[in-house]
Parts: structure tokens; C-alpha cells; sequence
């Protein structure tokens, strides 16, 4: 299988930040020029980017467009990209602004039957569901929504085998308690995902330290990883981790 590392570009205000566990109170600023950071990756050798819209993950309405336009224009890397989808017509305003791929996080735990249906309406390849998890005391993993405050009656794998079963192709999953932290990622998490739903590609996202967390994710059956905060910290190197 091949394996795609994904840089991470969260914009929030126009700048690039990581947040603590999602909490916007918990901000870390890395610069005001995400397109130069972008282009950074792209020299580095990265072929795709992650690219989330903060401001609009919070607020609706994707905000990024003249930024994905000069990401896609003037750096030639693939971008997966989301922030405050609310309907079809956010969706199709995305790609053409030049995404290849639009990611879809809370929505697609609130209304699944709606986003199943923009499956079928953009096609599998151009949609990424993103669900970000939290392991309860009796071991499930949940779905909070509503800025992780309250948890979807469904568990994460009763999700991810509806939108399987409804021919989703990426999926990215994100262990709530390790985002930003860099204690490594949740391998037990990825290694049953990806032996349950052998069809979806998995990406790994959250914890992520070094190479050999990147690696250890590959082992897992993951068909790719997001690296955010490791990147921007320095602890990790974008050409060492497309190494693995």
C-alpha cells in the first residue's frame, strides 16, 4: 500500500497555529504567511497538504479560498482541505477553488445520511470524513461534537463502517486525547481501524513525534499520516518522515 505523509497548515486570523486537544483558548503561533509555509513543504518534497480553516471550523463558512487557489497555482501540492462545510454548495466551492479533496469533521457525525450523499454526488475520491474520537471508561471510542463537549450516540466504528458500507474512501481519524500533545499516536486505535475496514484509507492524525511514530503508523496498515505540530516544533523533519 502506498503511504502519503500530510503536512498540516491550520489557519486561524491568516495565521498559522496548532491548538491544544482542539481548544482554541490553547493557541501556539507559528507566523503570519501560511503560502510560504506551504511552499516550504512542497520543497521539502511533500505532494499533498492538509489545510484547515479554524476561523470557519468554528464559525461555518469556509474562509480559505484565495488561499487554496494560490497554494494550488503557485506550489503544485494536493490539497485536502475543510473548515465549516455546511452544504453541497461549500463543498463544490472548495474543489474549485483548487482542492482536490474536501474534508467533512462534524457534519459528518451529525448528518450522515446528508454526507453519504455528497459521496455519491463528488465522487469517493474527493471527500475525506474526519472523526476525531475520545476513548470512554468503559473503553469505547465516542464521537464528541459540539466542540467535544457532548458525544454522538453512535461509537466511532459503528460510523465508519455506515459510511464503508456507503463506498467511503479516506478516512481521518484523530485520537482527541493525544492532538497536539506529541505522546505519540494512538496505534491500537489505527491497527483496529484499519483491520476492520481494510477498504478505507486511514489516516493517522495526532501525537505524531518523529519518524519513527510516522513508521510505526505505516505498520499499522494506515495509508497515511497528518503531521502538525512535530513539523512546526522542529522535532521532526518533513524529509526524514517522507523517508518512511
Amino acid at each position: 500500500m502506498s503511504f502519503t505523509v500530510y503536512p498540516a497548515i491550520d489557519v486561524r486570523d491568516g495565521r498559522v497555529v496548532r491548538l491544544r486537544q482542539g481548544d482554541y483558548a490553547q493557541e501556539t503561533r507559528y507566523g503570519d504567511d501560511p503560502l510560504a509555509l506551504a511552499t516550504r513543504y512542497s520543497e521539502a518534497g511533500a505532494r499533498w497538504l492538509h489545510l484547515v480553516d479554524l476561523d470557519a471550523a468554528r464559525a461555518g463558512g469556509y474562509t480559505l479560498a484565495p488561499l487554496l487557489r494560490a497554494i494550488s497555482d503557485r506550489t503544485g501540492l494536493h490539497v485536502q482541505t475543510g473548515g465549516g462545510v455546511r452544504d453541497e454548495a461549500g463543498v463544490e466551492a472548495i474543489l474549485e477553488a483548487g482542492a482536490q479533496r474536501v474534508v467533512i469533521g462534524s457534519l459528518a457525525v451529525r448528518e450522515p445520511e446528508l454526507v453519504k450523499g455528497w459521496l455519491r454526488t463528488f465522487g469517493a475520491g474527493h471527500l475525506t470524513i474526519a472523526l476525531d474520537t475520545r476513548q470512554d471508561d468503559d473503553g469505547e471510542w465516542r464521537l464528541p461534537v459540539h466542540g467535544w463537549t457532548e458525544s454522538s450516540e453512535q461509537t466511532l466504528f459503528d460510523l465508519a463502517a455506515d459510511y464503508a458500507d456507503a463506498g467511503l474512501q479516506h478516512l481521518l481519524c484523530t485520537d482527541i486525547s493525544r492532538d497536539g500533545m506529541l505522546s505519540g499516536p494512538s496505534l491500537g486505535l489505527y491497527d483496529e481501524l484499519c483491520r476492520r475496514f481494510p477498504q478505507l484509507d486511514v489516516q493517522a492524525s495526532g501525537g505524531i513525534r518523529d519518524a519513527a511514530d510516522v513508521a510505526a503508523a505505516r505498520k499499522a496498515g494506515c495509508a497515511g499520516a497528518v503531521l502538525g505540530k512535530s513539523l512546526l516544533d522542529g522535532r521532526l523533519s518533513l524529509k526524514d518522515a517522507l523517508r518512511c
